[in-house]
């Protein structure tokens, strides 16, 4: 018997990219009168809601719900409150989906007894412009954000420690619990630690691709990087679950810049660490950034540079200021809703 399907879709402000997204997914190839589309908006404001309209006009098995608290993590809960079905899919409003995506991943689910399935995003260029194809370049390198097979690609399935979107039972949220409303970033992460400690088992599909559309600009991005390093710290201590070493290098890159500018102007050895420290990145970036000018130019190499100076500083400082917030102050987050998604 085939599965009732409710796919929630959280958005906010996203005139450019909602109606290529909700147009993929009711061209899904999973049985129509099997799935439920529920698109729970954060009362945006550029236009997104009237085209929300024309979707539903187009396909009455689309639903808007009110989202006031305007964040992902309220508008999954709203939807899993709503949602009807017995497998829920999380679908970003910034990607396009192929047709088979729902039905593979669902059938994953069963063919390998996993408790969460998600596939690889296609980083695509939100704009035609050099920043845009950099940024779009570095958000699916390795360079960029280290071994994020989500990103990067795998050889074969692969169990994960998170996959983007999701694919779940019903039941993954009895046994779990929802969302955590006060982590407007890395809720997916936060969650993905629950079901690990949990038991869970998170399968990555390298042959199910979705389309994502980064961020154009390079001050997006570092909007983006920061709020992710800024609510890390706490998304793990809400988890209880260790972070990786690698989320560690970012700050500790900060750190170590910080520290050799401030003791090089009074030694020696601190201009020596600094000279070190800064060089060791310098030319870890110009390999970075030749590999990418052999394709693409010298333009798109140097905005290439600059996206992963944007994301490695970006992400470091806002770890460093979530750490000294929520481990070491141990304040509480306030309520906040980041004026980007994913």
């Amino acid at each position: 018997m085939t599965a009732l399907v409710s796919i929630i879709v959280p958005c906010r402000n996203e005139g450019r990219f909602i109606d290529r997204c909700l147009r993929s997914i009711s061209a899904s190839a999973y049985p129509r009168d099997q799935l439920e589309i529920l698109v729970v908006d954060g009362m945006s404001k550029d236009g997104t809601r009237a085209q929300i309209a024309v979707s539903i006009e187009r396909d009455p098995r689309i639903v808007l719900i009110d989202n006031d608290a305007r964040t992902a993590p309220a508008a999954m809960n709203l939807g899993i409150a709503r949602a009807r079905g017995t497998v829920l899919l999380r679908m970003d409003a910034h990607c396009e989906y192929p047709a088979d995506y729902i039905p593979r991943l669902v059938r994953a689910l069963d063919e390998h007894q996993a408790d969460n399935v998600g596939g690889i995003t296609e980083v695509l260029p939100a704009g035609p412009g050099p920043v845009a194809r950099a940024i779009a370049l570095a958000l699916a390198s390795a360079a960029g954000v280290g071994d994020s097979y989500f990103r990067i690609g795998a050889a074969e399935p692969k169990w994960v420690d998170t996959v983007p979107f999701g694919c779940w039972r019903r039941e993954t949220f009895t046994k779990v619990g929802l969302f955590d409303e006060s982590l407007p970033r890395n809720q997916d992460d936060e969650f993905n630690m629950r079901l690990r400690r949990a038991g869970g088992r998170i399968l990555l599909l390298p042959d199910v691709v979705t389309r994502y559309f980064a961020r154009e600009r390079l001050g997006q991005l570092w909007q983006m990087f920061s709020q992710y390093g800024f609510y890390k710290p706490l998304a793990a201590l809400r988890s209880g679950a260790p972070l990786q070493l690698r989320q560690f290098a970012p700050s500790a890159l900060v750190i170590a810049l910080v520290t050799g500018a401030l003791l090089a102007p009074f030694s020696w050895w601190g201009v020596g660490f600094l000279s070190v420290v800064a060089g060791a990145y310098a030319v870890f970036l110009l390999v970075a950034s030749l590999r990418v000018a052999r394709t693409h130019g010298m333009r798109v190499a140097a905005a290439f540079a600059a996206a992963l100076v944007t994301m490695h500083i970006a992400y470091g400082v806002g770890f460093l200021r979530g750490t000294w917030r929520f481990a070491i102050l141990r304040r509480a987050p306030a309520p906040a809703a980041p004026e980007l998604s994913r």
